[in-house]
Protein backbone atom coordinates (compact mmCIF):
# COMPACT_ATOMS: atom_id res chain seq x y z
CA UNK A 1 0.00 0.00 0.00
CA UNK A 2 1.06 3.59 -1.01
CA UNK A 3 1.92 6.16 1.72
CA UNK A 4 -0.42 8.04 0.00
CA UNK A 5 -3.22 5.39 0.73
CA UNK A 6 -2.37 4.66 3.89
CA UNK A 7 -2.64 8.49 4.94
CA UNK A 8 -5.80 8.67 3.03
CA UNK A 9 -7.02 5.62 4.85
CA UNK A 10 -5.75 6.83 8.53
CA UNK A 11 -7.71 10.64 7.92
CA UNK A 12 -10.79 8.33 7.25
CA UNK A 13 -10.87 6.27 10.06
CA UNK A 14 -10.33 9.41 12.76
CA UNK A 15 -12.76 11.01 11.32
CA UNK A 16 -15.17 11.78 13.89
CA UNK A 17 -19.18 10.38 13.98
CA UNK A 18 -19.89 13.10 15.85
CA UNK A 19 -21.26 10.93 18.79
CA UNK A 20 -21.22 8.02 17.73
CA UNK A 21 -22.94 5.04 19.27
CA UNK A 22 -20.37 2.13 21.24
CA UNK A 23 -21.01 -0.66 18.07
CA UNK A 24 -19.83 2.22 15.91
CA UNK A 25 -16.76 3.59 18.16
CA UNK A 26 -15.36 -0.63 18.32
CA UNK A 27 -15.59 -0.56 15.04
CA UNK A 28 -13.58 2.35 14.16
CA UNK A 29 -11.01 1.02 16.86
CA UNK A 30 -11.06 -2.93 14.73
CA UNK A 31 -10.59 -0.74 11.61
CA UNK A 32 -7.22 1.18 12.91
CA UNK A 33 -5.89 -1.76 13.95
CA UNK A 34 -4.99 -3.49 11.01
CA UNK A 35 -3.30 -0.72 9.48
CA UNK A 36 -1.29 -0.46 13.04
CA UNK A 37 2.15 -1.13 12.72
CA UNK A 38 3.58 -4.30 15.22
CA UNK A 39 5.08 -2.92 18.42
CA UNK A 40 5.28 -3.86 21.92
CA UNK A 41 1.68 -2.97 22.51
CA UNK A 42 -1.54 -4.31 22.13
CA UNK A 43 -5.21 -3.67 22.63
CA UNK A 44 -8.18 -5.24 24.04
CA UNK A 45 -11.95 -4.45 23.96
CA UNK A 46 -12.82 -5.83 27.61
CA UNK A 47 -16.45 -6.65 28.35
CA UNK A 48 -16.25 -6.98 32.60
CA UNK A 49 -19.54 -7.50 32.80
CA UNK A 50 -19.32 -10.96 30.60
CA UNK A 51 -16.25 -11.34 31.18
CA UNK A 52 -14.93 -11.50 27.52
CA UNK A 53 -13.03 -10.13 25.05
CA UNK A 54 -15.33 -7.98 22.41
CA UNK A 55 -11.55 -7.86 20.40
CA UNK A 56 -8.52 -8.67 20.75
CA UNK A 57 -5.34 -6.86 18.42
CA UNK A 58 -3.17 -8.44 16.04
CA UNK A 59 -0.06 -7.63 17.87
CA UNK A 60 -0.88 -10.11 21.07
CA UNK A 61 0.89 -12.70 18.95
CA UNK A 62 4.11 -10.63 18.74
CA UNK A 63 3.97 -9.37 22.82
CA UNK A 64 2.92 -12.83 24.38
CA UNK A 65 3.34 -15.08 21.38
CA UNK A 66 -0.45 -16.44 22.33
CA UNK A 67 -2.86 -15.70 18.85
CA UNK A 68 -5.53 -13.25 19.02
CA UNK A 69 -8.18 -15.88 18.13
CA UNK A 70 -7.17 -17.24 20.93
CA UNK A 71 -7.12 -15.17 23.45
CA UNK A 72 -10.59 -13.81 22.41
CA UNK A 73 -12.13 -17.52 22.59
CA UNK A 74 -11.07 -18.43 25.62
CA UNK A 75 -11.61 -14.92 27.31
CA UNK A 76 -11.00 -12.77 30.37
CA UNK A 77 -10.82 -16.26 32.98
CA UNK A 78 -7.96 -17.67 30.63
CA UNK A 79 -5.88 -14.04 30.77
CA UNK A 80 -5.84 -13.53 34.25
CA UNK A 81 -4.79 -16.64 34.71
CA UNK A 82 -1.54 -16.18 33.25
CA UNK A 83 -0.95 -13.29 35.69
CA UNK A 84 2.11 -14.17 38.39
CA UNK A 85 0.53 -15.84 41.57
CA UNK A 86 3.15 -13.45 43.54
CA UNK A 87 0.90 -10.76 41.96
CA UNK A 88 -2.80 -11.86 42.14
CA UNK A 89 -3.45 -10.56 45.58
CA UNK A 90 -1.93 -6.92 44.99
CA UNK A 91 -3.66 -7.11 41.70
CA UNK A 92 -7.03 -7.82 42.74
CA UNK A 93 -6.10 -4.93 45.57
CA UNK A 94 -5.73 -1.77 43.34
CA UNK A 95 -8.76 -2.82 41.35
CA UNK A 96 -10.93 -3.21 44.05
CA UNK A 97 -9.54 0.15 45.14
CA UNK A 98 -10.19 1.99 42.08
CA UNK A 99 -13.32 0.77 41.61
CA UNK A 100 -14.48 1.90 45.33
CA UNK A 101 -12.57 5.26 44.58
CA UNK A 102 -14.42 5.69 41.54
CA UNK A 103 -17.90 4.88 42.96
CA UNK A 104 -17.39 6.80 46.05
CA UNK A 105 -15.58 10.08 45.14
CA UNK A 106 -15.97 10.66 41.10
CA UNK A 107 -19.22 12.47 39.86
CA UNK A 108 -21.32 9.78 37.41
CA UNK A 109 -21.23 12.77 35.03
CA UNK A 110 -17.00 12.45 35.35
CA UNK A 111 -16.29 9.04 35.02
CA UNK A 112 -16.84 8.84 31.21
CA UNK A 113 -13.95 10.86 31.44
CA UNK A 114 -11.75 8.92 33.77
CA UNK A 115 -8.42 6.47 32.82
CA UNK A 116 -6.76 3.94 34.85
CA UNK A 117 -3.78 2.20 35.18
CA UNK A 118 -1.90 -0.89 36.85
CA UNK A 119 0.42 -3.14 36.50
CA UNK A 120 1.32 -6.80 36.78
CA UNK A 121 3.52 -9.78 35.79
CA UNK A 122 1.75 -12.36 32.74
CA UNK A 123 3.46 -15.55 31.66
CA UNK A 124 3.99 -15.24 27.50
CA UNK A 125 3.94 -18.38 25.61
CA UNK A 126 7.37 -19.79 26.40
CA UNK A 127 6.32 -19.76 29.99
CA UNK A 128 8.31 -16.38 30.78
CA UNK A 129 7.20 -13.79 33.20
CA UNK A 130 6.88 -10.37 31.37
CA UNK A 131 5.53 -7.30 32.85
CA UNK A 132 2.41 -5.27 31.81
CA UNK A 133 1.39 -1.87 32.15
CA UNK A 134 -2.52 -1.59 31.21
CA UNK A 135 -4.15 1.33 30.86
CA UNK A 136 -7.69 1.20 30.51
CA UNK A 137 -10.67 3.84 29.87
CA UNK A 138 -14.23 2.94 29.84
CA UNK A 139 -16.49 3.09 26.88
CA UNK A 140 -19.45 2.07 28.45
CA UNK A 141 -21.40 1.85 32.13
CA UNK A 142 -23.86 -0.35 33.89
CA UNK A 143 -27.47 0.91 35.56
CA UNK A 144 -25.00 2.10 38.68
CA UNK A 145 -22.67 3.53 36.35
CA UNK A 146 -19.77 1.05 37.06
CA UNK A 147 -17.67 0.63 34.20
CA UNK A 148 -18.21 -2.69 32.27
CA UNK A 149 -16.90 -1.51 28.63
CA UNK A 150 -13.26 -0.27 28.20
CA UNK A 151 -10.75 0.02 25.83
CA UNK A 152 -7.53 -1.86 27.08
CA UNK A 153 -4.09 -0.94 26.00
CA UNK A 154 -1.51 -3.26 27.37
CA UNK A 155 2.55 -2.71 27.25
CA UNK A 156 4.85 -5.21 27.66
CA UNK A 157 8.13 -4.51 29.35
CA UNK A 158 11.01 -7.27 29.73
CA UNK A 159 10.76 -9.92 33.17
CA UNK A 160 14.51 -8.24 34.66
CA UNK A 161 12.83 -4.65 34.94
CA UNK A 162 11.34 -4.33 38.44
CA UNK A 163 8.51 -2.71 38.53
CA UNK A 164 6.29 -1.79 41.97
CA UNK A 165 2.45 -2.96 41.61
CA UNK A 166 0.69 0.44 41.60
CA UNK A 167 -2.41 1.42 40.50
CA UNK A 168 -3.59 4.90 39.33
CA UNK A 169 -6.71 6.91 38.10
CA UNK A 170 -6.62 10.55 36.08
CA UNK A 171 -9.73 12.13 35.08
CA UNK A 172 -9.32 14.57 31.70
CA UNK A 173 -9.81 17.92 33.07
CA UNK A 174 -11.61 20.96 31.74
CA UNK A 175 -8.14 21.43 30.03
CA UNK A 176 -8.39 18.45 28.09
CA UNK A 177 -4.88 17.69 30.15
CA UNK A 178 -5.20 14.24 32.19
CA UNK A 179 -4.72 15.10 35.82
CA UNK A 180 -3.77 12.73 38.59
CA UNK A 181 -6.94 12.25 41.10
CA UNK A 182 -5.84 8.38 42.88
CA UNK A 183 -2.68 7.00 43.12
CA UNK A 184 -1.71 3.94 45.00
CA UNK A 185 1.75 1.90 45.73
CA UNK A 186 1.09 -1.78 46.73
CA UNK A 187 4.67 -3.01 46.39
CA UNK A 188 5.04 0.14 49.04
CA UNK A 189 2.44 -0.90 51.25
CA UNK A 190 4.07 -4.63 51.54
CA UNK A 191 7.21 -3.45 52.52
CA UNK A 192 5.55 -2.02 56.06
CA UNK A 193 4.13 -5.18 56.47
CA UNK A 194 6.84 -7.56 55.25
CA UNK A 195 9.50 -6.72 57.56
CA UNK A 196 9.91 -7.07 61.15
CA UNK A 197 10.83 -4.61 63.78
CA UNK A 198 14.86 -5.47 64.36
CA UNK A 199 15.12 -5.12 60.33
CA UNK A 200 12.84 -1.97 60.32
CA UNK A 201 15.64 -0.65 62.73
CA UNK A 202 18.39 -1.99 60.81
CA UNK A 203 16.78 -0.23 57.48
CA UNK A 204 16.49 3.21 58.82
CA UNK A 205 20.80 2.95 60.17
CA UNK A 206 21.24 1.98 56.40
CA UNK A 207 19.78 4.97 54.75
CA UNK A 208 21.75 7.04 57.43
CA UNK A 209 25.12 5.48 55.86
CA UNK A 210 26.12 3.55 58.71
CA UNK A 211 28.48 0.60 58.19
CA UNK A 212 27.68 -2.34 59.39
CA UNK A 213 30.16 -2.19 61.82
CA UNK A 214 28.92 0.87 63.32
CA UNK A 215 25.18 -0.77 63.23
CA UNK A 216 26.15 -3.91 65.33
CA UNK A 217 27.59 -1.58 67.63
CA UNK A 218 24.06 0.37 68.13
CA UNK A 219 22.48 -2.51 68.10
CA UNK A 220 24.51 -4.92 70.39
CA UNK A 221 24.77 -7.43 67.75
CA UNK A 222 27.32 -9.00 65.82
CA UNK A 223 28.28 -7.92 62.33
CA UNK A 224 27.26 -11.07 61.31
CA UNK A 225 23.82 -11.12 62.35
CA UNK A 226 23.36 -7.33 60.66
CA UNK A 227 24.48 -8.84 57.41
CA UNK A 228 21.83 -11.88 57.89
CA UNK A 229 19.58 -9.80 58.32
CA UNK A 230 20.04 -7.42 55.65
CA UNK A 231 20.24 -10.45 52.84
CA UNK A 232 17.06 -11.26 54.73
CA UNK A 233 15.75 -7.77 53.93
CA UNK A 234 16.81 -8.18 50.36
CA UNK A 235 15.22 -11.55 49.71
CA UNK A 236 11.68 -10.61 51.51
CA UNK A 237 11.87 -6.92 48.91
CA UNK A 238 13.07 -8.84 45.85
CA UNK A 239 15.48 -6.14 45.47
CA UNK A 240 19.28 -7.52 44.33
CA UNK A 241 21.77 -4.84 46.49
CA UNK A 242 21.65 -2.98 49.64
CA UNK A 243 22.46 0.34 47.29
CA UNK A 244 19.46 -0.26 45.48
CA UNK A 245 17.42 -0.62 48.52
CA UNK A 246 18.96 2.42 50.36
CA UNK A 247 18.38 4.50 47.20
CA UNK A 248 14.63 3.27 46.77
CA UNK A 249 13.86 4.11 50.51
CA UNK A 250 15.56 7.60 50.04
CA UNK A 251 12.99 8.37 47.61
CA UNK A 252 10.26 6.98 49.95
CA UNK A 253 11.16 8.08 53.48
CA UNK A 254 7.82 7.90 54.76
CA UNK A 255 8.12 3.93 54.61
CA UNK A 256 10.53 3.69 57.55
Amino acid sequence: MQLTEIKNRYESIFQSYGNPILDKHIKKIIELDYFLPYSSTFFCITNTQDLVFEYVSKNTKACLGIESSELQSRGMRYFWSMIHPDDIEKWLKALNDLMEFTLSEIPVSDRKRMSYTWNYRMKNSEDNYVNIIQNTTPLEFDAQMKPIIGLAHYTVLHSKITLPISASAKILNSKNEYETKYYNNYSQKLLLDGISRRERDIVRLLVLNFSTKDIANKLNISPNTVDTHRRNILKKLNISSTGELVGFLKTNLHLI
